[in-house]
């Protein structure tokens, strides 16, 4: 699977903007910083996600597809307020639960409420 980063640099490529130019766009962010973002040695933020998106006239979500990084913060916040989820999340682990099946599942949840 395409990583974020290369797939930000396709897209780049794809429009045939230099690093700099791209970097300049982006609120004047230094080039060295989008490099390390494209070769995944760093995340941008979501502001700045969200930006690149906008530059590469593609929408976030296409984008956020291909961060890999998990929500730990917010995974922590949520067992800490419901050991259940925690208990869910180690199940899944435990049973190999793959993301498609995860995701199905969570489109089969939103479909039942509407």
């Amino acid at each position: 699977m395409q990583t974020l980063g290369q797939r930000i640099r396709e897209l780049r490529d794809a429009k045939d903007m230099s690093l700099r130019e791209f970097a300049r766009k982006l609120d004047d962010l230094s080039a060295a910083f989008v490099s390390d973002v494209e070769l995944g040695r760093r995340f941008p933020s979501d502001k700045v996600l969200a930006r690149m998106a906008h530059i590469l006239e593609i929408p976030l979500d296409e984008l956020k597809k291909y961060d890999t990084r998990p929500p730990l913060e917010e995974l922590k916040r949520i067992a800490a307020s419901d050991p259940t989820y925690g208990f869910a999340l180690r199940t899944v682990i435990e049973k190999k639960v793959s993301a498609d099946q995860l995701l199905n599942l969570a489109k089969r949840s939103d479909h039942k409420k509407k």
